[in-house]
Protein backbone atom coordinates (compact mmCIF):
# COMPACT_ATOMS: atom_id res chain seq x y z
CA UNK A 1 0.00 0.00 0.00
CA UNK A 2 3.07 2.43 1.33
CA UNK A 3 4.56 1.70 -2.26
CA UNK A 4 1.25 2.28 -4.59
CA UNK A 5 0.43 5.29 -2.51
CA UNK A 6 4.33 6.18 -3.43
CA UNK A 7 3.86 5.32 -6.83
CA UNK A 8 0.52 7.84 -6.91
CA UNK A 9 2.26 10.83 -6.21
CA UNK A 10 5.54 10.58 -8.19
CA UNK A 11 2.79 10.03 -11.25
CA UNK A 12 0.90 13.15 -9.89
CA UNK A 13 4.19 15.01 -9.21
CA UNK A 14 5.47 14.01 -12.97
CA UNK A 15 1.78 14.79 -14.43
CA UNK A 16 1.19 18.24 -12.80
CA UNK A 17 4.05 20.46 -14.94
CA UNK A 18 2.18 18.81 -18.11
CA UNK A 19 -1.08 19.46 -16.72
CA UNK A 20 -0.10 23.58 -16.13
CA UNK A 21 1.25 23.78 -19.71
CA UNK A 22 -2.24 22.86 -21.53
CA UNK A 23 -3.04 24.91 -23.37
CA UNK A 24 -6.64 26.80 -23.25
CA UNK A 25 -7.57 28.29 -26.75
CA UNK A 26 -10.63 30.29 -27.03
CA UNK A 27 -12.40 32.99 -29.84
CA UNK A 28 -13.55 35.87 -29.13
CA UNK A 29 -16.29 37.53 -31.54
CA UNK A 30 -16.70 41.31 -32.28
CA UNK A 31 -19.20 43.59 -33.82
CA UNK A 32 -17.24 45.97 -35.05
CA UNK A 33 -14.03 44.89 -38.25
CA UNK A 34 -10.85 44.14 -37.11
CA UNK A 35 -9.41 47.63 -37.79
CA UNK A 36 -12.00 49.67 -36.29
CA UNK A 37 -9.76 50.67 -33.65
CA UNK A 38 -10.11 52.11 -30.50
CA UNK A 39 -13.28 50.03 -30.52
CA UNK A 40 -11.37 46.81 -31.10
CA UNK A 41 -8.40 47.87 -28.43
CA UNK A 42 -10.53 46.17 -25.54
CA UNK A 43 -10.33 42.40 -27.12
CA UNK A 44 -7.08 42.84 -29.03
CA UNK A 45 -5.40 43.93 -25.49
CA UNK A 46 -7.54 41.29 -23.37
CA UNK A 47 -5.89 38.90 -25.59
CA UNK A 48 -2.61 39.99 -25.32
CA UNK A 49 -2.44 40.57 -21.18
CA UNK A 50 -3.97 37.12 -20.52
CA UNK A 51 -1.52 35.38 -22.59
CA UNK A 52 1.12 37.24 -21.39
CA UNK A 53 -0.53 36.60 -17.64
CA UNK A 54 -0.49 32.99 -18.04
CA UNK A 55 2.86 32.10 -20.20
CA UNK A 56 1.07 31.38 -23.04
CA UNK A 57 -1.28 29.13 -22.22
CA UNK A 58 -4.20 30.82 -22.34
CA UNK A 59 -5.20 32.21 -26.17
CA UNK A 60 -7.63 34.28 -27.23
CA UNK A 61 -8.44 34.22 -30.56
CA UNK A 62 -10.30 37.98 -31.77
CA UNK A 63 -12.49 37.65 -34.91
CA UNK A 64 -14.05 40.67 -36.12
CA UNK A 65 -16.81 41.17 -38.33
CA UNK A 66 -15.48 40.30 -41.00
CA UNK A 67 -14.66 36.53 -40.05
CA UNK A 68 -18.23 35.72 -38.44
CA UNK A 69 -20.45 38.12 -40.80
CA UNK A 70 -22.59 38.34 -37.69
CA UNK A 71 -22.11 41.93 -36.44
CA UNK A 72 -25.66 42.03 -34.70
CA UNK A 73 -25.32 38.41 -33.66
CA UNK A 74 -22.73 38.07 -30.70
CA UNK A 75 -25.07 37.52 -27.96
CA UNK A 76 -26.33 34.69 -29.23
CA UNK A 77 -23.06 32.98 -30.53
CA UNK A 78 -22.22 33.30 -27.24
CA UNK A 79 -24.82 31.87 -25.15
CA UNK A 80 -24.74 29.26 -27.99
CA UNK A 81 -20.77 28.61 -27.54
CA UNK A 82 -20.18 28.82 -30.97
CA UNK A 83 -17.68 31.32 -29.18
CA UNK A 84 -16.31 31.68 -25.91
CA UNK A 85 -16.69 35.21 -25.71
CA UNK A 86 -17.79 38.60 -27.27
CA UNK A 87 -16.96 42.12 -27.41
CA UNK A 88 -20.29 44.98 -28.19
CA UNK A 89 -22.39 46.89 -27.09
CA UNK A 90 -25.74 45.92 -24.81
CA UNK A 91 -27.95 48.39 -26.35
CA UNK A 92 -28.14 45.77 -29.63
CA UNK A 93 -29.92 43.13 -27.65
CA UNK A 94 -32.60 45.47 -26.92
CA UNK A 95 -35.53 43.40 -29.28
CA UNK A 96 -34.34 40.19 -26.75
CA UNK A 97 -34.76 42.56 -23.60
CA UNK A 98 -35.33 46.43 -23.62
CA UNK A 99 -33.59 46.28 -19.79
CA UNK A 100 -29.75 45.79 -22.05
CA UNK A 101 -30.13 48.74 -23.64
CA UNK A 102 -29.77 51.44 -19.99
CA UNK A 103 -26.50 49.31 -19.48
CA UNK A 104 -24.98 50.99 -22.74
CA UNK A 105 -26.03 54.82 -21.50
CA UNK A 106 -29.40 56.28 -21.09
CA UNK A 107 -30.36 59.85 -23.05
CA UNK A 108 -29.13 62.69 -20.62
CA UNK A 109 -28.25 59.81 -18.30
CA UNK A 110 -24.74 59.60 -16.89
CA UNK A 111 -21.20 60.69 -17.23
CA UNK A 112 -18.45 57.75 -17.66
CA UNK A 113 -17.16 58.82 -14.43
CA UNK A 114 -20.39 58.75 -13.12
CA UNK A 115 -21.33 55.45 -14.88
CA UNK A 116 -18.35 53.89 -14.33
CA UNK A 117 -18.80 54.13 -10.26
CA UNK A 118 -22.59 53.35 -10.18
CA UNK A 119 -21.17 49.54 -12.72
CA UNK A 120 -18.41 49.16 -9.99
CA UNK A 121 -19.35 50.35 -6.34
CA UNK A 122 -23.15 50.95 -7.12
CA UNK A 123 -24.62 47.57 -7.72
CA UNK A 124 -24.49 48.32 -11.70
CA UNK A 125 -22.83 45.12 -12.29
CA UNK A 126 -24.75 43.19 -9.63
CA UNK A 127 -28.13 44.42 -11.72
CA UNK A 128 -26.21 43.80 -15.33
CA UNK A 129 -25.62 40.18 -14.67
CA UNK A 130 -29.00 39.29 -13.11
CA UNK A 131 -30.19 40.87 -16.44
CA UNK A 132 -27.70 38.35 -18.39
CA UNK A 133 -28.52 35.15 -16.59
CA UNK A 134 -31.38 34.55 -18.89
CA UNK A 135 -28.92 34.13 -21.91
CA UNK A 136 -26.34 31.46 -19.58
CA UNK A 137 -23.58 34.84 -19.69
CA UNK A 138 -21.31 36.70 -18.19
CA UNK A 139 -21.42 40.33 -18.96
CA UNK A 140 -18.75 42.49 -18.25
CA UNK A 141 -17.82 46.04 -18.81
CA UNK A 142 -15.91 46.46 -22.19
CA UNK A 143 -14.64 50.03 -22.55
CA UNK A 144 -16.43 53.12 -22.41
CA UNK A 145 -16.65 56.23 -25.20
CA UNK A 146 -17.44 59.04 -23.45
CA UNK A 147 -20.20 61.32 -24.40
CA UNK A 148 -20.86 60.66 -28.35
CA UNK A 149 -21.49 63.16 -30.77
CA UNK A 150 -25.17 63.46 -32.12
CA UNK A 151 -24.21 62.89 -35.66
CA UNK A 152 -23.24 63.30 -39.03
CA UNK A 153 -25.66 65.30 -40.97
CA UNK A 154 -26.04 66.43 -44.41
CA UNK A 155 -28.23 68.82 -43.94
CA UNK A 156 -28.68 71.69 -40.61
CA UNK A 157 -31.59 71.29 -38.28
CA UNK A 158 -33.09 74.50 -37.71
CA UNK A 159 -36.44 73.32 -36.43
CA UNK A 160 -38.58 70.25 -35.19
CA UNK A 161 -39.65 70.48 -38.74
CA UNK A 162 -36.28 69.68 -40.10
CA UNK A 163 -36.44 66.40 -38.96
CA UNK A 164 -39.92 64.99 -40.12
CA UNK A 165 -38.69 62.39 -42.94
CA UNK A 166 -35.26 62.50 -42.21
CA UNK A 167 -33.31 59.16 -42.62
CA UNK A 168 -31.02 58.05 -40.06
CA UNK A 169 -28.61 55.11 -38.06
CA UNK A 170 -29.29 55.41 -34.66
CA UNK A 171 -29.40 52.77 -31.91
CA UNK A 172 -30.93 52.57 -28.91
CA UNK A 173 -33.14 54.23 -26.74
CA UNK A 174 -31.98 57.54 -28.81
CA UNK A 175 -33.60 55.75 -32.01
CA UNK A 176 -36.88 55.57 -30.73
CA UNK A 177 -36.83 59.12 -29.22
CA UNK A 178 -35.75 60.29 -32.75
CA UNK A 179 -38.61 58.19 -34.18
CA UNK A 180 -41.04 59.77 -32.12
CA UNK A 181 -39.81 63.24 -33.47
CA UNK A 182 -40.85 62.40 -37.28
CA UNK A 183 -36.68 60.16 -38.45
CA UNK A 184 -37.14 56.77 -40.07
CA UNK A 185 -34.64 54.84 -37.80
CA UNK A 186 -32.36 52.18 -39.11
CA UNK A 187 -29.64 50.19 -37.48
CA UNK A 188 -27.15 49.60 -40.38
CA UNK A 189 -23.63 47.53 -39.23
CA UNK A 190 -20.68 49.85 -39.32
CA UNK A 191 -18.82 48.54 -42.89
CA UNK A 192 -22.28 49.85 -44.53
CA UNK A 193 -23.06 53.48 -43.20
CA UNK A 194 -20.06 55.43 -45.69
CA UNK A 195 -21.67 54.23 -48.60
CA UNK A 196 -25.12 54.96 -47.77
CA UNK A 197 -24.37 58.39 -46.17
CA UNK A 198 -22.53 58.98 -48.93
CA UNK A 199 -25.71 58.08 -51.59
CA UNK A 200 -28.10 60.27 -49.82
CA UNK A 201 -29.76 56.41 -48.62
CA UNK A 202 -29.87 57.75 -45.38
CA UNK A 203 -29.09 61.63 -44.71
CA UNK A 204 -27.71 61.07 -40.84
CA UNK A 205 -26.15 58.89 -38.60
CA UNK A 206 -24.54 58.81 -35.34
CA UNK A 207 -21.05 56.94 -34.68
CA UNK A 208 -18.83 57.57 -31.90
CA UNK A 209 -16.84 60.85 -31.76
CA UNK A 210 -14.02 62.11 -34.12
CA UNK A 211 -11.42 59.53 -33.21
CA UNK A 212 -13.15 57.10 -34.47
CA UNK A 213 -15.45 59.01 -37.21
CA UNK A 214 -12.52 60.49 -38.83
CA UNK A 215 -11.53 56.37 -39.68
CA UNK A 216 -14.86 55.90 -41.47
CA UNK A 217 -14.51 59.11 -43.14
CA UNK A 218 -18.55 60.54 -42.55
CA UNK A 219 -16.64 64.09 -42.34
CA UNK A 220 -15.89 63.82 -46.10
CA UNK A 221 -19.49 63.98 -47.55
CA UNK A 222 -21.75 65.25 -44.00
CA UNK A 223 -20.81 68.90 -42.88
CA UNK A 224 -22.34 69.30 -39.73
CA UNK A 225 -21.83 67.56 -36.97
CA UNK A 226 -23.90 68.09 -33.67
CA UNK A 227 -22.83 67.58 -30.37
CA UNK A 228 -24.32 64.71 -27.85
CA UNK A 229 -26.88 64.00 -25.68
CA UNK A 230 -28.15 60.76 -26.35
CA UNK A 231 -24.99 58.82 -24.81
CA UNK A 232 -23.45 60.25 -22.22
CA UNK A 233 -21.21 57.10 -21.05
CA UNK A 234 -21.53 54.22 -23.59
CA UNK A 235 -20.31 51.56 -22.00
CA UNK A 236 -19.05 48.18 -24.21
CA UNK A 237 -19.51 44.68 -22.82
CA UNK A 238 -17.68 41.28 -22.79
CA UNK A 239 -19.99 38.15 -22.77
CA UNK A 240 -18.64 34.96 -21.90
CA UNK A 241 -20.19 31.59 -22.10
CA UNK A 242 -21.25 30.59 -18.49
CA UNK A 243 -20.16 27.04 -18.70
CA UNK A 244 -17.13 27.92 -20.65
CA UNK A 245 -15.99 30.73 -17.62
CA UNK A 246 -16.78 28.34 -15.06
CA UNK A 247 -14.70 25.48 -16.11
CA UNK A 248 -11.86 27.77 -16.62
CA UNK A 249 -8.88 27.68 -13.28
CA UNK A 250 -9.54 29.96 -10.42
CA UNK A 251 -6.22 31.79 -11.30
CA UNK A 252 -7.38 32.32 -15.66
CA UNK A 253 -10.72 33.50 -13.69
CA UNK A 254 -9.03 35.76 -12.01
CA UNK A 255 -6.25 36.80 -14.99
CA UNK A 256 -9.48 37.44 -16.78
CA UNK A 257 -11.46 39.28 -14.65
CA UNK A 258 -8.64 41.68 -13.80
CA UNK A 259 -7.52 41.99 -17.73
CA UNK A 260 -11.45 42.94 -18.66
CA UNK A 261 -10.80 45.83 -15.97
CA UNK A 262 -7.49 47.03 -16.78
CA UNK A 263 -8.95 47.30 -20.81
CA UNK A 264 -11.99 49.00 -20.29
CA UNK A 265 -10.22 51.87 -18.12
CA UNK A 266 -7.81 52.00 -20.94
CA UNK A 267 -9.92 52.10 -23.73
CA UNK A 268 -11.98 55.31 -22.11
CA UNK A 269 -7.69 57.05 -22.53
CA UNK A 270 -7.11 55.90 -25.94
CA UNK A 271 -10.45 57.52 -27.19
CA UNK A 272 -10.12 60.53 -25.52
CA UNK A 273 -6.36 60.76 -26.83
CA UNK A 274 -7.60 59.64 -30.26
CA UNK A 275 -10.36 62.32 -30.91
CA UNK A 276 -8.32 65.15 -29.44
CA UNK A 277 -5.73 64.10 -32.43
CA UNK A 278 -8.12 63.30 -35.31
CA UNK A 279 -10.37 66.64 -34.25
CA UNK A 280 -7.44 69.01 -34.62
CA UNK A 281 -6.88 66.78 -38.36
CA UNK A 282 -10.36 67.31 -39.07
CA UNK A 283 -10.30 70.58 -38.62
CA UNK A 284 -7.71 71.71 -40.63
CA UNK A 285 -8.43 69.22 -43.10
CA UNK A 286 -11.97 69.76 -43.78
CA UNK A 287 -12.01 73.60 -42.55
CA UNK A 288 -16.37 73.56 -43.78
CA UNK A 289 -17.29 71.22 -41.38
CA UNK A 290 -19.38 72.91 -38.84
CA UNK A 291 -19.98 72.02 -35.07
CA UNK A 292 -23.95 72.66 -34.00
CA UNK A 293 -25.96 71.74 -31.28
CA UNK A 294 -29.20 70.75 -31.68
CA UNK A 295 -31.91 73.91 -31.35
CA UNK A 296 -33.56 74.65 -27.62
CA UNK A 297 -36.85 73.54 -29.02
CA UNK A 298 -35.21 69.89 -30.35
CA UNK A 299 -33.78 69.81 -27.16
CA UNK A 300 -36.66 69.78 -24.95
CA UNK A 301 -38.21 67.78 -26.86
CA UNK A 302 -35.84 65.33 -27.20
CA UNK A 303 -36.15 65.12 -23.24
CA UNK A 304 -39.22 65.26 -23.03
CA UNK A 305 -40.01 62.17 -25.11
CA UNK A 306 -36.97 60.37 -23.41
CA UNK A 307 -38.63 60.85 -20.62
CA UNK A 308 -42.00 59.16 -21.97
CA UNK A 309 -40.10 56.14 -23.29
CA UNK A 310 -38.24 55.75 -20.24
CA UNK A 311 -41.51 55.74 -18.39
CA UNK A 312 -42.99 53.42 -20.83
CA UNK A 313 -40.77 50.48 -20.13
CA UNK A 314 -40.60 51.34 -16.57
CA UNK A 315 -44.74 50.74 -16.35
CA UNK A 316 -44.11 47.55 -18.71
CA UNK A 317 -41.13 46.44 -16.73
CA UNK A 318 -40.30 45.94 -12.85
CA UNK A 319 -36.85 44.81 -13.46
CA UNK A 320 -36.22 48.22 -16.27
CA UNK A 321 -37.76 50.14 -13.65
CA UNK A 322 -35.52 48.54 -10.82
CA UNK A 323 -32.87 49.34 -12.88
CA UNK A 324 -33.37 52.86 -14.28
CA UNK A 325 -34.02 53.47 -10.64
CA UNK A 326 -30.61 52.36 -9.25
CA UNK A 327 -29.09 54.49 -12.30
CA UNK A 328 -31.34 57.98 -11.71
CA UNK A 329 -30.76 57.92 -7.81
CA UNK A 330 -27.01 57.06 -8.04
CA UNK A 331 -27.36 59.74 -10.58
CA UNK A 332 -28.91 62.39 -8.99
CA UNK A 333 -26.37 61.72 -6.06
CA UNK A 334 -23.32 62.17 -7.95
CA UNK A 335 -24.28 64.88 -10.25
CA UNK A 336 -23.48 68.07 -7.87
CA UNK A 337 -20.51 66.32 -6.99
CA UNK A 338 -19.82 66.58 -10.88
CA UNK A 339 -20.80 69.98 -11.75
CA UNK A 340 -18.85 70.97 -8.48
CA UNK A 341 -15.73 69.25 -9.76
CA UNK A 342 -15.81 69.38 -13.76
CA UNK A 343 -18.15 71.62 -14.80
CA UNK A 344 -17.09 74.58 -12.25
CA UNK A 345 -13.49 73.84 -13.25
CA UNK A 346 -13.51 74.12 -16.86
CA UNK A 347 -16.38 77.07 -16.37
CA UNK A 348 -13.78 78.95 -13.99
CA UNK A 349 -10.67 77.90 -16.20
CA UNK A 350 -12.94 79.67 -19.51
CA UNK A 351 -13.09 82.44 -17.78
CA UNK A 352 -9.65 83.75 -17.32
CA UNK A 353 -8.38 82.84 -20.62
Amino acid sequence: MKKLITLLLIVIFMATPAMAEKKIRWKLAMTWPSGLTPLTSPPAKLAKMVDDMTNGNFIIVVDGEESHKSALGILDMVEEGVYEMGHSASYYWKGKDVTTTIFTTVPFGMTAAEQNSWLYYGGGMELMQECYNQFNVYAFPGGNTGVQMGGWFRKEITSLKDLQGLKMRIPGLAGEVFARLGVSIANIPAGELYTLLDRGTIDALEWVGPGMDIRMGFHKVAPYYYTGWHEPASDLQFLINKQQYDNLPKEYQAILKAAMKAVSADMYAENFYDSAEAWAKMKKDYPGIQVKSFPEEVLKRMKEETEKVLDGYADQNPFFKRVLTSQQEFMNKAREWTTISDYYYIETSAAIQ
